[in-house]
């Protein structure tokens, strides 16, 4: 065992970091083993400084590159790249990837070689020497090629630095990069061979002018722009982007040699996308580790030693196959700002990879909450899912099995887990996630508070271990924390060693499950509590996990050791829920004084719960023992206070209670005859005595205990316990106690518990040269053959097929894909509407991103989102309008009272609200505006006017509510405005534009604008104000950094106000009366409300369905929301929904404000005489500052605090 054998520190660690290393051990590329280079062999050299780009270096044999055979010349960049064309000035330093030109590039990054920081060299060399080196490592690479270059083009830089900005990066400090680009040409093919010696790397991240941050270097390749009729991305192929893939690109290998990567990137096989070289490291290449401290922890095979597995097939020579195509398709984009393209690919592997098949249908789930963090799963069984329609949520790895109640799924031979997450028996696994935590130490009153910080684990399964580390965790708790073996130690658990008959962790769970645990620390007061989420495999075939740790901790010297003894936990199963507890010891070891290093035994004890989602349709005898003993047979702790990293190192394996333990006293918590409830804790006393104890989020006696939110009444309408029709025909609403009431849909009719369709095409409403064809709850119309039109006006002719349309046939007629044929891997076709417009919301069928586009199919750059969650894109063009009795375009005057007003496509619609409760009989449209797509709503509540904003136009309206004509008050300089808020103390209006990615102000009529942000934003949308306290708030739903941000009316004082735990934050509201910011999010399909002032966060609502915008009013909010098409009520007090309102209109809903029928209380500074202002006056709290409007030359303006 690792207790009793004596070991160094140094042997300790390497024993811990050896299987976390990513690259194999192999015979390093020496950097005189790179090709020569240098002034003395005929090198140029490029310009010193930043963003360099060469002259033409012309070439004497032409480049083949993609399908391209006449490439003559080629440019050379500071910044880790050749291009086949020279770069445009705007795309001198790296931005979104891929670029307008092509491309090979080594090592993509920002590089300066300023004050001759590093050189960079390059040449065409035509001697044997050369040509014959370069023929020797594509051999090496292609062994099936014959391949005769006439041609070599090498590119060296050479101690290259990280571009720094303004501010330069301590850790980066003296870091170099060195790395070498050959291109070989013959006649008929090229190839590119990267050259990464050892030590080449330093550095794997540099500062991002863009994103104002550091971000990843990148090696990939690009064909750049393509097409006649229209320009788009072609082909481009990425196979490092991220921190570890790239700085393994010294220690891995493509071409069976570490350092040196092969592919071919010009030849018929090419055309589709670059080929890379598939020979695997052997591992008899390199040098032997003849430390016996490393064969007596751990043996590392092929499998250990991998880097990022392939998330996509690789195309290799020869194949014609559909899936083994690796073309990614970009979609469109704007002719100035290019997205990133996604991760098409990784570095390679050497370990099989994990697939997981993409679970796109749910299976419903009923949640019953337990506590604030604890959920119960079961199925929802009413629609009796079978494997014919339900086989899709199983592994591919699995096999589905039906029963008479469901079906459930299992994984095959050869792998483990519960069916719906397998893995490969013996692979080794990789965890990632993040930590937060809010910790106190010893008798300190303040807590030590860290977040955002990575969590790293590596799992041998055929041995049990776990090798966990954490990293930036602070000093002044780093030590404290070395006891929390078990905040790893579940990891281990998840993969221990299984004992026949048993089951770990992993094959119960499939990695999915919510923990709880709580710490005691024996003889002092307080506890910590950990919470952990996970959540399976991601797309990169890793684990992913969300650890939660707050309470109070026993404090530990700095500098000492933690030792503890090997011990054993017996887990407790029952259907969905899992216990344990357990008391255990640990011997800390302080600094040695005065030539004594005191120790001391301290003990917590444990306790825990695991809450997962069992299938309930299998035989009970195939489940896990009620009782298993996990066994941690050797435990390893430490802290690096160098590097702030926190390390656990465990042995596992799991299975029956040994000889000895307590169970050979016939304890019945031991023989499963305590009679405990299933959510109860059974804990073995003196003989045969016990105790029953509930579980974390249960209450009771422990023999008979029950969830905490048992006493609440139930939402029928939520449990799904409920007997009104289907939701494709009818809806539930929650009436209050337990009671409900059952409504048909729109379209349909009845009682709510049975619904009929209402057929729309008697008498038809179509056209007469046009069919009617009724559906479920509406209808359609199609013109008759040679009549062109939307089915409602049908005009002699065919229609003239639009942009999307012509791209789509474009796209498939080049790859050769038919009508009924499947869409070939990596390609990307964009989809169109019925009207044959860009759909506003594309996605890759491939990879699972989504992003969004304009009218003309173009990227909106920063909306791209990661596989799983789609972005919130609005639609810009308008739905064609259908002939029937005109609706004039004024407002209908509003009735007395309160009244909540939400925009659809083309309307306003207004919601009487009495008390809190909407009166939905009342509802009536408020404006009609077909040619409008109206988003964003605000009221002034002095002027009874609504204001909107129109993505169509653009534009910005308002409209009096006492009736009359709408009006636009904006219209030049407008991208996409969407959110708007307005002070009605100060008299000015704000607005977001998530295309120009600016916030503005103006007066009421539009007039004096004048711009308050343009950085920092990538996807500004809901806006609102403090008009009493000069405030102003807003979201920005950047995918990659979601945010909450404030500042003062007048724009100083910026600052994020949440950014942690957010995904897409939609919509924003304040309550002028209780001060709180509430917002719902998309993302994280949450409500969630903000007390500024002191900040205190609150989750109001959990698993909405896709809230778009939101308002508030008295203890109210309201949201609208985009699967249900409808605004849904939710109770701040009672943190539930208490209503939902259908509109008649059955489409998206976007912005929602409320009408009050009298203005909030209150002034501030500009409420009088303009604050003295000339033009603009911008409140502040406790006072305002004059400002002049933009474009204010000749104006006769003064500016002022």
């Amino acid at each position: 065992m690792w207790a009793t054998v004596s070991w160094s520190r140094a042997a300790w660690t390497r024993a811990l970091l050896l299987p976390l290393l990513l690259a194999g051990p192999g015979y390093c590329l020496r950097r005189q083993e790179l090709f020569p280079f240098g002034p003395g062999h005929g090198d140029l050299e490029l310009e010193f400084g930043d963003d360099r780009v060469s002259p033409a270096l012309e070439l004497s044999t032409a480049l083949h590159f993609f399908d391209k055979t006449d490439i003559h010349s080629v440019y050379v960049t500071t910044n880790g790249l050749i291009a086949m064309s020279e770069p445009p000035v705007k795309e001198s330093h790296p931005g979104l990837f891929p670029p307008t030109f092509g491309a090979v590039a080594p090592f993509l990054a920002d590089l300066d070689t300023t004050d001759g920081l590093g050189k960079v060299y390059y040449r065409e060399d035509l001697s044997l020497s050369i040509t014959q080196l370069a023929a020797d490592c594509v051999q090496r690479g292609f062994p099936e090629v014959s391949f005769h270059p006439r041609s070599v083009v090498v590119v060296t830089w050479e101690s290259v630095a990280p571009y720094q900005g303004l501010s330069e990066d301590p850790a980066q400090e003296g870091k170099r990069n060195t790395f070498q680009a050959v291109l070989a040409s013959s006649e008929s093919s090229s190839y590119a061979i990267f050259l990464y010696p050892e030590d080449g790397l330093q550095f794997t991240t540099t500062f991002s002018k863009k994103d104002k941050s550091q971000v990843p270097a990148m090696m990939a390749f690009s064909q750049g722009l393509v097409g006649i009729l229209w320009s788009s991305d072609g082909a481009y192929n990425i196979f490092a982007n991220d921190r570890e893939s790239i700085g393994n690109l010294a220690k891995s290998s493509n071409s069976g040699r570490q350092g040196i990567w092969v592919f071919e990137i010009g030849s018929p096989d090419t055309a589709s996308g670059v080929v890379s070289s598939d020979v695997s490291l052997r591992l008899d290449d390199g040098e032997e580790y003849d430390n016996e401290d490393y064969d007596s922890v751990t043996s590392l095979g092929p499998e250990d030693v991998g880097t990022t597995p392939f998330p996509y097939e690789v195309l290799r020579r020869g194949h014609t196959g559909t899936h083994s195509t690796r073309r990614v398709f970009s979609p469109r984009r704007l002719a100035t700002h290019r997205p990133a393209g996604p991760p098409t690919e990784r570095t390679r592997s050497f370990q099989l990879p994990v697939e997981r098949f993409p679970q796109q249908h749910q299976q419903v789930i009923d949640v019953d909450e337990v506590e604030e963090t604890e959920v119960v799963f079961s199925y929802n069984t009413d629609s009796h899912p079978t494997c014919a329609n339900s086989r899709h949520q199983c592994s591919v790895h699995a096999e589905c099995r039906d029963f008479t109640t469901g079906f459930c799924c299992s994984c095959v031979a050869g792998y483990t887990g519960n069916g719906r997450q397998c893995v490969a028996q013996g692979s080794p696994q990789r965890v990632n996630g993040k930590v937060k935590g809010r910790i106190f130490v010893g008798s300190s009153p303040i807590p030590v508070v860290f977040e955002n910080t990575d969590l790293h684990s590596y799992v041998v399964m055929d041995n049990g271990r776990s090798y966990t580390a954490i990293s930036t965790i602070p000093e002044a708790i780093g030590y404290s924390l070395l006891p929390l073996a078990p905040v790893g130690g579940i990891i281990g658990w998840m993969f221990a060693v299984e004992q026949d008959g048993f089951r770990n962790g992993f094959s119960i769970t499939g990695g999915e499950f919510t923990r709880q645990a709580e710490v005691t620390f024996v003889g002092h007061p307080g506890k910590l509590v950990i919470k952990q989420q996970f959540s399976g495999i991601d797309e990169h075939g890793h684990l992913t996990i969300n650890t939660e740790l707050e309470g109070r901790v026993l404090q530990i010297p700095v500098g000492s050791s933690v030792h503890i003894e090997p011990y054993t936990e017996l887990y407790h199963y029952s259907r969905n829920v899992i216990t344990s507890s357990s008391t255990r010891q640990y011997t800390v070891t302080e600094p040695e004084q005065d030539g004594a290093a005191p120790s001391n035994v301290h003990t917590y004890q444990w306790r825990q719960t695991i809450t997962f989602q069992d299938c309930i349709h299998d035989d009970p005898r195939l489940a896990a023992p009620s009782t298993q003993q996990l066994s941690v047979d050797s435990v390893f702790v430490l802290y690096n206070q160098e590097e702030r990293i926190l390390r656990y190192a465990l042995s596992n394996s799991i299975g029956p209670m040994r000889d000895g333990s307590p169970d050979a006293l016939q304890n019945p918590c031991y023989i499963s005859t305590h009679g405990c409830d299933t959510n109860a804790v059974c804990r073995p006393g003196p003989g045969t005595q016990f105790t029953c104890e509930c579980s974390i989020g249960f209450r009771g006696d422990g023999h008979t205990c029950y969830a905490v939110m048992d006493q609440r009444p139930i939402n029928h309408c939520i449990t799904g316990l409920h007997d009104c029709d289907i939701p494709q025909r009818a809806q539930c609403v929650y009436t209050g106690d337990s009671s409900y009431t059952c409504s048909c849909l729109p379209g349909f009719s009845g009682d709510g518990r049975a619904c009929q369709d209402a057929n729309e095409c008697q008498p038809s409403r179509c056209h007469p040269d046009a069919f009617c064809y009724n559906t479920p709850g509406s209808f359609s119309c199609q013109c008759k053959p040679g009549y062109w039109g939307d089915g409602f006006r049908c005009v002699p002719g065919e229609a003239e097929k639009t942009r999307c349309q012509l791209e789509r046939e474009h796209i498939l007629g080049t790859a050769g894909v038919g009508p009924q044929q499947h869409l070939p891997v990596g390609l990307f076709v964009p989809e169109c509407d019925e009207h044959g417009h860009y759909v506003p919301t594309q996605c890759h069928s491939s990879t699972g991103y989504c992003w969004c586009v304009d009218r003309d199919g173009r990227e909106l750059e920063g909306t791209r989102t990661r596989p799983g969650m789609r972005p919130p894109c609005l639609s810009t063009v308008v739905p064609p309008i259908h002939p029937g009795p005109s609706v004039p375009p004024a407002v209908i005057p509003l009735p007395p009272g309160t009244h909540l007003l939400f925009a659809q496509t083309g309307q306003i619609e207004r919601l009487p609200l009495e008390g809190s409760t909407m009166k939905k009989t009342e509802a009536k449209a408020l404006l009609h505006a077909p040619d409008k797509v109206i988003i964003g709503l605000a009221f002034d509540c002095v002027d009874k006017m609504v204001y909107w904003t129109d993505i169509s136009g653009p534009s910005i309206g308002r409209a009096s509510l006492y009736g009359g004509e709408p009006t636009t008050i904006i219209r030049q300089d407008l991208g996409s405005p969407e959110g708007i808020a307005l002070d009605h103390l100060g008299r000015n209006l704000f607005w977001t534009d998530s295309r120009l990615d600016r916030i503005e102000v103006a007066k009421l009529d539009g007039s004096q604008r004048r711009v308050l942000f343009e950085t920092d934003l990538v996807n500004p949308r809901g806006i609102v104000t403090d008009a009493m306290r000069g405030n102003l708030y807003w979201t920005d739903w950047n995918r990659d950094n979601p945010k909450i941000e404030t500042s003062y009316m007048d724009g100083t004082n910026r600052r994020i106000l949440v950014q942690d735990d957010l995904g897409l934050p939609n919509g924003l509201t304040f309550d002028a009366y209780s001060s709180q910011l509430c917002w719902v999010d998309a993302g994280t399909s949450r409500a969630e409300c903000l007390t500024p002032s002191p900040p205190s966060r609150r989750r109001v609502l959990e698993e909405l369905q896709y809230p778009f915008a939101v308002t508030s009013f008295g203890n109210n909010l309201y949201y609208t929301d985009w699967k249900t098409n409808s605004v849904v009520a939710v109770d701040l007090a009672v943190s539930k929904e208490t209503d939902t309102f259908h509109p008649h209109k059955q489409t998206r809903l976007y912005g929602i404000t409320t009408a009050l029928a009298q203005c909030p209380q209150g002034h501030n500074y500009c409420s009088v005489n303009n604050g003295g202002c000339t033009h603009l006056c911008l409140a502040t709290p406790g006072s305002r500052t004059c400002r002049c409007p933009d474009n204010t030359l000749g104006v006769d303006c003064i500016e002022r605090k």
